[in-house]
């Protein structure tokens, strides 16, 4: 079997079947492991899947840029925006990510509502300008221009400050054995941090980012306490969400 048979052959076995194992792929193959990882390497570094311990699971597409990522999904996240904002309580202190889904959510936040928003994304800010009874705060530091995000020292410090009732939390991967998953080192522990100061983390999960890992973690799978999407999880999902009492909202 020629090198491009075999990758073609293994982003299929992918596709059908949510995961590669290295060792079952290279008996079936009658191949050596050595073989199969090599290959498994080659497509991470083209970003068509995400290796793991023993094998590789799908790739997240949501890691492109911020301008690429509005073109994904666009119905799905208008529709999970909207019923994540339905969640907001008048009189609650939320922080908001950034975020193509989170911008969605902002958009769709009722011009009535009296509630103090804290965000680190100034595309957010300027969606809630209109929103007379929304206070917004503003947690500054190095603009992360792929997320349009701040991070670093400064940000950190400013989250330290904070104690939110809800935290609506984007991901670019969520897998029920890999966790909550992003693709930049420093926006994981922003997101981290808030999590931490939150007393409730709900996600928002469009459905490119199910099943999906990026390369850095923010938190165990058991780590939030709610997931926002559109139609029906996929069974794994759904049964560890059962199993650690987290609540599903579809749109």
């Amino acid at each position: 079997m020629l090198t491009s048979q075999r990758k073609a052959h293994i982003l299929e076995v992918l596709k059908r079947d949510g995961q590669i194992v290295a060792k079952a792929l290279s008996r079936e193959l009658g191949l050596s492991e050595d073989t199969i990882r090599r290959d498994l390497r080659e497509l991470a570094g083209a970003g068509l899947l995400a290796r793991v311990h023993g094998g590789a699971l799908p790739a997240s597409p949501a890691v492109a840029d911020f301008a690429g990522r509005e073109a994904i999904a666009t119905d799905s996240k208008a529709a999970i925006g909207k019923a994540a904002a339905r969640l907001v309580l008048p009189g609650q202190v939320v922080f908001l990510d950034g975020g193509t889904t989170a911008v969605q959510m902002a958009r769709h936040l009722p011009r009535e509502l009296r509630a103090t928003v804290v965000t680190h994304s100034p595309s957010i800010a300027v969606e809630l300008v209109g929103h007379a009874g929304i206070e917004v705060i503003m947690v500054g530091g190095r603009l992360f221009k792929h997320s349009l995000v701040s991070v670093g020292a400064v940000a950190m410090a400013a989250i330290s400050e904070i104690k939110a009732d809800c935290f609506f939390m984007g991901v670019t991967g969520i897998h029920p054995a890999s966790g909550l998953t992003t693709g930049d080192y420093e926006e994981a522990r922003i997101k981290r941090a808030i999590l931490a100061r939150a007393a409730e983390t709900i996600v928002l999960a469009s459905h490119e980012k199910l099943n999906a890992v990026s390369p850095y973690l923010i938190a165990p799978f058991a780590g939030i306490d709610g997931i926002v999407t559109e139609g029906e999880l996929p069974a794994d999902i759904l049964t560890a969400c059962t199993e650690h009492d987290i609540a599903v909202t579809r749109a």
